[in-house]
């Protein structure tokens, strides 16, 4: 039952920001970028296991691939400008990313 609400309150809160940015692409920018994910996890994995050691690690972890993940918020708007369309420059500002994240993961192991 707890992992039903896990989910449902982590899905509410991705449609409330996607319903908020049809409003206000600023305002869903506000709340898209807030560590929604992150704190949520940081939620779980403390009420699932009450252990601080693990939600430090996971803290420093994110900092650290959050970084990689900036590669998409600049490369997709240039992409789409540039006139390659959505579903193309997500996909290549995705794949990117993904690289991105590889060499992030090399350099922090």
């Amino acid at each position: 039952m707890i992992y039903v609400a896990k989910v449902l309150l982590s899905a509410v809160l991705i449609v409330l920001i996607a319903e908020t940015a049809k409003r206000s692409t600023y305002l869903g920018a506000l709340l898209a970028s807030i560590p929604v994910t992150s704190v949520l996890a940081f939620i779980w994995v403390y009420l699932d296991t009450g252990d601080l050691g693990k939600i430090s690690e996971l803290s420093l972890n994110v900092f650290w691939l959050v970084l990689p993940s900036l590669a998409l918020f600049l490369l997709l708007p240039f992409f789409i400008k540039s006139g390659w369309g959505f579903w193309v420059g997500l996909v290549a500002s995705g794949g990117i990313t993904a690289l991105c994240y590889g060499l992030m993961m090399r350099l922090i192991r």
